[in-house]
């Protein structure tokens, strides 16, 4: 048994990403090392919070093992893409690379909620933490920060003082039209600390739009030990990923790229389509069953989907979000099926109480824009509703564990007498779903049925 060691010299890096994690690795990670000119684009990666998995990348020279399964086996292969792997708070690392004419661009996977944004997508200065960011980066440009939005301002503030000249931010997480929103954070904190910083971005540094799409559950120590026995290696750090994997792109590169189209990426005009698809048809349907599912006893997506109940529920989610796509109707089709396959895939452990993380972050990106366009349609289908419903008796204690960045705000107004939870919940989301009474009512019975489901599973556990 042999530790994983490389064997001939990293990449040079020429490409930093904020958010290590299985994700970024299956994914951003996997397509660099597929490009055709990867070993030109070596990535010095950050984690979000914890310094762990920095430290195990950096004893095996950034190197991990992804695990590919299938229905029918595991494939597993060495990903070379990582040179550098950081801990959040070695901030001078990261501000040297951001400072370095080799660096053409940054990606991130730091969450939806990582990005501190408000219900209306600017920069949430009433969080103390934001404040925090921008008081440091007035007193000390170099100083250490805790936002995504403020570490990206500072490596931008250190690039401009360098002179070092454009390069693309890349977000990759699922958020509408990720690098407007992105950008439009960025520019508002720069902003607050330099105005000329902020005017200096507008004019220097080039944002991409993306859609990101691999299932990535959190590896095991069985999963550690699998890679062991099936390959000699001896891996702290594996990921275990599904074999699909897509990755939509819109831009310009304003310092250049990989070829990540030799993996597969494609590139577009217009994201949007591809977009509203994932968000509604996958992350969506994680969602519901994220509450639904685990109130109902499941562990795994794979659990839930063989549950007659929650598979007639996802499909009229899927009905009820279809209607409001714009790709081809062969193409819904399409993807429909695969995700039934992807989602019941048994060897996939991909645990609903992770996916169930920040509700009050994914609601309105993954199921209100659906709800909103069958109201105005004058319709008010199941469908559409349930996550809604499933989500309050989430935040009321039925089903997966609350974990969510919003916790302290939604979980009281979740709380008391479900006909007044309802509302207030539905307020805080969308002040005008909450005014219609039909939406109240829809939610309403369905979460009376979902809570009288949970709680009598609870009680039957218990006996």
């Amino acid at each position: 048994m042999i530790g994983l060691v490389r064997t001939a010299a990293a990449p040079p890096v020429r490409h930093v990403h904020l958010g290590l994690g299985n994700f970024f690795r299956a994914h951003q990670a996997w397509y660099t090392a597929h490009a055709g000119d990867g070993t030109d684009w070596g990535i010095a990666a950050f984690t979000g919070r914890s310094p762990e998995l920095a430290r195990l990348l950096s004893a095996q020279d950034g190197l991990f093992t992804l695990v590919t399964r299938a229905g029918d086996g595991d494939r597993f292969e060495v990903v070379p893409s990582i040179a550098q792997a950081h801990a959040a708070d070695d901030h001078g690392a990261w501000l040297g690379y951001l400072a370095s004419p080799d660096v053409r661009l940054v990606t991130t996977t730091v969450t939806e909620a990582g990005y501190v944004r408000t219900a209306t997508g600017c920069l949430d200065t009433s969080r103390a933490e934001v404040l925090g960011d921008v008081e440091t980066l007035r007193a000390d440009p170099t100083a250490l920060v805790r936002t995504a939005p403020a570490k990206l301002v500072a490596g931008l503030a250190a690039r401009r003082r360098a002179g070092s000249g454009p390069l693309t931010v890349v977000p990759c997480d699922n958020l509408p039209e990720n690098g407007a929103a992105v950008a439009r954070v960025i520019h508002e904190l720069a902003d607050l600390v330099d105005p000329g910083l902020a005017a200096w971005i507008v004019d220097t540094i080039g944002f991409a739009t993306t859609m990101v799409d691999r299932i990535t559950p959190e590896p095991t120590a069985e999963d550690v030990a699998t890679v062991a026995a099936q390959t000699g290696l001896l891996d702290g750090a594996p990921v275990v990923t599904e074999p699909f994997t897509e990755w939509v792109i819109s831009g310009t590169f304003a310092a250049g790229r990989p070829r990540w189209e030799d993996a597969g990426a494609t590139f577009t005009d217009d994201v949007a389509p591809f977009e509203e698809r994932k968000l509604w048809l996958l992350n969506g349907a994680h969602s519901m069953l994220a509450y639904a599912g685990s109130l109902r006893g499941h562990v795994t997506v794979a659990d839930a989907m063989r549950d007659e109940t929650c598979r007639g529920w996802l499909e009229e989610w899927w009905d009820a979000a279809s209607a409001h796509l714009t790709l081809p109707a062969s193409d819904i089709a399409a993807y429909r099926s695969a995700l039934t396959e992807r989602f019941a895939n048994p060897r996939m452990q991909h645990r609903l109480d992770q996916i169930a993380f920040d509700g009050s972050q994914k609601l309105p990106i993954r199921t209100l824009p659906t709800l909103r366009r069958e109201v105005a349609a004058g319709r008010v289908p199941p469908g559409a509703t349930r996550t809604v419903a499933a989500w309050i008796c989430h935040l009321r204690g039925l089903g997966a564990r609350v974990t969510d960045a919003r916790a302290e705000a939604f979980v009281p107004l979740a709380s008391g007498p479900i006909a007044d939870a309802v509302p207030r919940v539905l307020d805080a989301l969308d002040p005008t779903l909450a005014a219609d009474g039909a939406v109240v009512a829809a939610v309403l019975d369905q979460a009376r049925e979902l809570e009288r489901a949970g709680t009598s599973r609870v009680a039957a556990a218990a006996r």
